[in-house]
């Protein structure tokens, strides 16, 4: 069973090892490689430190001490991150992740009254099975595709 507690900037090594193994897997295939560089250097443990300096708030989810899954917010209204080992998905483990992130979101304010997500080409899907939907068009930018996502609270 995953455990999920509040992420520290102590754990930005593990978070960043967890999310750039799936984002080479999963996403960077699609990309330039300028795209590729671009999304690999926004997952560095220096990245992720920042990221948390910058009031991002991070959940993480352990699995006998290990990360197994991170969401990670912006502004109360962004979700920012949101991974799960391959080892560990379709048990409901990113729900479970998204949930305790949003609610968190929405105890401190989510002042605009929805989330917007980026979502890689291949996530679509499970953001809109949690209620997110197309806003505009495919976009890239620096060689890294993203779909906006929205969901009204």
């Amino acid at each position: 069973m995953m455990e999920i507690r509040p992420g520290r900037k102590f754990d930005s090594e593990p978070i960043s090892i967890l999310l750039t193994s799936l984002a080479v897997k999963y996403i960077a295939k699609s990309f330039s490689e300028e795209g590729r560089t671009n999304l690999l250097n926004s997952m560095t443990p220096e990245a992720i430190e920042g990221f948390f300096d910058d009031g991002f708030r991070y959940h993480v989810g352990e699995i006998d001490g290990e990360i197994v899954g991170v969401v990670g917010t912006r502004d109360d209204s962004h979700l920012f991150h949101l991974f799960v080992d391959d080892r560990y998905q379709g048990k409901g483990y990113s729900s479970r992740l998204w949930a305790i992130g949003r609610e968190a979101c929405l105890k401190s304010g989510n002042n605009p009254g929805y989330f917007t997500v980026n979502s890689s080409l291949n996530a679509q899907h499970v953001y809109e099975r949690w209620g997110f939907e197309r806003d505009g068009s495919l976009r890239e930018g620096g060689g890294v595709k993203d779909q906006p996502m929205r969901m009204k609270l």
